[in-house]
């Protein structure tokens, strides 16, 4: 059996992102997530009212069977009304999910991999795209003419705040070579860029 791994553990690795989402939340309207390649990350959902995460790992399977449990270490920790529908989907978000088209106001990739050729479709149109280039998605995301910036989120620890000024000052590409999709995707690595953050905001027209 896998073993029990909580978001409290978790978090001793990655951080608390809850300030991230807070801050996300505040911003814009967002209503409805998807958070593929989220393990057992449940920040989101202390500031979003709806979020469906998506995993293919066992033991993240097994700490969202227990609805008790993922009550329980988000209480007291939610903005008012967040946290209200917690879905889990153990699937390969390369492959069709059990999700409406167009139903979410908000796509999550952080450290998943690149997923927004495979997810976007689960997007609303005008909604938002939070990636970083660990996997190449943000720096993806960057060469989609269909997409724009509109905040860089930076963090100082689990201190995070949006930077909405001066954002033609990120994505710009230390080697100009590197700014190719097909290279991305086949290495699997985001480009190194002169001004850097923690993960970028993208919305879709």
């Amino acid at each position: 059996m896998a073993r029990l791994v909580t978001w409290s553990q978790y978090q001793e690795s990655i951080g608390d992102r809850s300030g991230l989402f807070e801050l996300l939340a505040g911003a814009w309207p967002i209503d409805r997530a998807l958070y593929p390649g989220s393990f057992v990350d449940l920040s989101p959902s202390t500031a979003i009212r709806s979020v469906t995460y998506v995993d293919t790992d066992a033991r993240a399977a097994r700490f969202f069977a227990d609805a008790g449990l993922a009550r329980a270490q988000l209480a007291g920790r939610c903005r008012p009304g967040a946290g209200a529908e917690v879905r889990f989907l153990r699937a390969d978000y390369t492959k069709p999910l059990d999700v409406p088209e167009g139903s979410m106001d908000l796509l999550i990739s952080l450290f998943a991999g690149p997923l927004w050729g495979e997810c976007h479709r689960y997007l609303r149109p005008g909604g938002w795209f939070l990636a970083n280039t660990s996997h190449g998605d943000a720096s993806l995301a960057a060469l989609d003419p269909t997409l724009r910036l509109v905040a860089a989120a930076q963090h100082d620890g689990d201190r995070y705040r949006l930077d909405t000024d001066r954002l033609g000052e990120y994505l710009n590409p230390k080697r100009p070579d590197t700014a190719d999709p097909d290279r991305i995707r086949s290495t699997g690595r985001g480009i190194a860029y002169t001004r850097t953050a923690f993960a970028y905001v993208f919305q879709t027209p």
